[in-house]
C-alpha cells in the first residue's frame, strides 16, 4: 500500500542503460565517469583496449525529452484506459522528477496515429533516443495487441517535451531497442520480427516522417526459436552498441545470439548466447567492456512457473564479445540479504548503473515475489555493487515497502521490484533507482524513487507517486511496468487478476 508523498523526485545515473550501454551520441549535462582500470590478468594488449573502450564510454546516452540538460523518466501503462493504455512523461530537474511538469499520452492525444481502443497496450515498451538528431530525445512506444505490433514515435522538443504532433507509425514491429550499432554518433532503432526473419536495423538520423538514414536485414533465426527479447550495449569497448538476442520456442528458452556492432551494422559472430528471460548491460569491473547480467530461467521454461526462487548470472565482455569469465547470484550468495526461497523470482527485473558514484557500475535485482513477513508477493528490491574485481555480494543492499522510510506499507500482491531503472535526473552523478509496484492499489500501479548515495541506495529519502499525481487514469492500469529503455519484466501468470 502506497501513500502518496508530494514534492520533486530524485531518479539517478546509469551510465549502463537496463538493455544497454551508453556510449552514444548527445553530451549528458554530466561528464561520465572514466574508468580505466583493467580486469584481474590482463595483458598490456587487452589493457589498452580496456582504455580506449573506457574513454568512449564517457559519452552518454540521453533521455531529455524537453532539451533542459535532464533526464527525464517515461512510464508505460499497457492495462490503462481499459487496456487501450497511456504513456506518463515526468520531466527532470535539479531537483530530481517534477511530477508537476509532466504529460500523459495516449492514442486520442492530437496528432498520435490510431485511436485509443481496448487491447492496444499502447505503452508495451519504451525506446528513447535522439532519432532525428536534433539534439532532443525523442520516444518510441509500443502498442502490442492480439491483432498485432506497431510502434510510434513521438518527438521530443526543446521547452516542451514530448508531444503528438508529427508523430509517426511503424508498423508490424515486435520487439524493438535503440543503440548506436554502427558507431557513428547518430542513434538507430533495431526492430526484431518475433519469426526472426523479417528483423531490420534501422539506421539513424530518421527524418521527419520516420525514415530512416538506411536499412539492414538481419536474420535472426535459428531453427524454430523466436525471438524473445533484446538487449543492447557495447560488450566489445570499441564505441559501436553489439545485440544480444535471447530466444525461445513457445514456453522453453533456447541459447540466443550474439551480433557485433560495426561501421557496416550489425554482424552475427555466434549462435552461443546465454538463454536468458530477462538483462542488463553494464560495466561492472570499470574495464571498458559491457557485462551482461541476465535471469536463469529455471529448467529451461520462460513462462513460469513462478515458484523458483531466482538466479541470475553474469557473463563479462571482452574485446570479442562475451567472455568466459563468469558469476551466479541468488539470496544465498554470501553478502546478499534476504533467504533464497521458493516463489521469490529474484532478479526478474535487472538494472544497471553506478549507484555510488565510484565508477562501476552496480546491478538492482528486482524480488517481486518475495514475501514480506506473511504477505505474499508484496516484493522487494536488491542491490549489487560492482568494483574492480566485479559484482559481488559483499555491501549489497535490500529494501522493500516495510522499510524506514520508504514510503507506503508491503501488501500482499504490490509486487514491489517489478520493473527497475537506474537514470540521472537531477544531475548528482549517483544512480537513483526507479522501481515499480504494478500490483499496488488493485493494479493501479505506483512508482518510487530511491535516491543514489556515497553508501549506495538510501531509501530513508525515497520518494513515490501514482497515476493520480499525474491526473492519469489509475483504474487497473499495472502503471509502472514499463520504464523507458528498460526490458519488460516477464510475470505471465503472476498476476492475479
Amino acid at each position: 500500500m502506497r501513500r502518496t508523498t508530494k514534492g520533486a523526485l530524485a531518479i539517478g545515473i546509469g551510465v549502463a542503460l537496463a538493455g544497454g550501454l551508453a556510449v552514444t551520441a548527445g553530451a549528458s549535462p554530466l561528464p561520465a565517469f572514466d574508468s580505466d582500470s583493467p580486469s584481474p590478468a590482463s595483458s598490456p594488449a587487452t589493457q589498452s583496449a580496456q582504455a580506449a573502450g573506457a574513454a568512449k564510454k564517457k559519452v552518454e546516452v540521453r533521455e531529455d525529452f524537453n532539451g533542459d540538460g535532464y533526464n527525464d523518466l517515461a512510464i508505460g501503462a499497457p492495462e490503462g484506459n481499459g487496456k487501450a493504455g497511456y504513456v506518463a512523461v515526468v520531466y527532470g530537474s535539479a531537483n530530481g522528477l517534477d511530477t508537476k511538469t509532466r504529460t500523459v499520452i495516449d492514442q486520442d492525444t492530437e496528432g498520435v496515429p490510431g485511436t485509443a481502443e481496448e487491447g492496444n497496450r499502447f505503452g508495451s515498451k519504451l525506446v528513447a533516443r535522439d532519432l532525428d538528431g536534433d539534439g532532443v530525445t525523442d520516444l518510441a512506444v509500443q502498442a502490442q495487441s492480439a491483432g498485432g505490433s506497431a510502434l510510434t514515435v513521438l518527438w521530443g522538443a526543446k521547452g516542451e517535451g514530448v508531444t503528438g504532433k508529427d508523430a509517426v507509425r511503424h508498423a508490424d514491429v515486435e520487439e524493438p531497442v535503440g543503440g548506436d550499432f554502427d558507431g557513428d554518433g547518430k542513434s538507430d532503432l533495431f526492430v526484431a520480427d518475433n519469426g526472426a526473419g523479417d528483423s531490420k536495423l534501422l539506421r539513424g538520423p530518421f527524418s521527419r516522417d520516420g525514415k530512416p538514414a538506411a536499412e539492414q536485414s538481419v536474420d535472426l533465426s535459428d531453427g524454430d526459436a523466436e525471438v524473445y527479447q533484446l538487449m543492447a550495449g557495447d560488450v566489445t569497448g570499441d564505441g559501436a552498441d553489439d545485440l544480444v538476442v535471447a530466444r525461445a520456442m513457445e514456453e522453453s528458452s533456447r541459447p540466443g545470439a550474439f551480433f557485433k556492432g560495426g561501421k557496416s551494422g550489425l554482424t552475427k559472430v555466434n549462435d552461443k548466447a546465454p538463454e536468458a528471460q530477462n538483462g542488463a548491460i553494464g560495466d561492472f569491473d570499470g574495464d571498458g567492456f559491457g557485462d551482461l547480467a541476465y535471469r536463469v530461467p529455471l529448467g529451461g521454461v520462460i513462462e513460469g512457473p513462478w515458484s523458483e526462487p531466482g538466479s541470475v548470472k553474469v557473463v563479462y565482455g571482452t574485446a570479442k564479445g562475451l567472455g568466459t569469465r563468469t558469476a551466479t547470484f541468488t539470496q544465498a550468495t554470501s553478502g546478499v540479504p534476504g533467504a533464497n526461497e521458493e516463489g521469490d523470482i529474484f532478479g526478474t527485473s535487472l538494472a544497471a548503473g553506478d549507484a555510488n558514484g565510484d565508477g562501476y557500475d552496480d546491478l538492482a535485482a528486482g524480488v517481486p515475489g518475495e514475501a514480506i513477513g506473511t504477505k505474499d508477493k508484496a516484493g522487494s528490491a536488491v542491490l549489487l555493487k560492482g568494483s574492480k574485481k566485479g559484482l559481488s555480494g559483499a555491501g549489497a543492499q535490500a529494501f522493500s515497502q516495510d522499510t524506514t522510510g520508504v514510503p507506503g506499507v508491503a501488501e500482499a500482491g504490490d509486487l514491489f521490484g517489478t520493473n527497475m531503472r537506474l537514470l540521472d535526473t537531477n544531475g548528482d552523478k549517483k544512480a537513483d533507482l526507479a522501481v515499480s509496484a504494478p500490483g499496488e492499489n488493485n493494479y493501479n500501479g505506483a512508482v518510487w524513487s530511491v535516491p543514489g548515495a556515497t553508501a549506495g541506495l538510501d531509501p530513508a529519502k525515497s520518494t513515490s507517486f501514482s497515476p493520480e499525481d499525474l491526473n492519469a487514469s489509475p483504474d487497473g492500469a499495472t502503471f509502472g511496468s514499463v520504464f523507458n529503455n528498460s526490458a519488460t519484466s516477464p510475470l505471465w501468470g503472476i498476476v492475479d487478476r
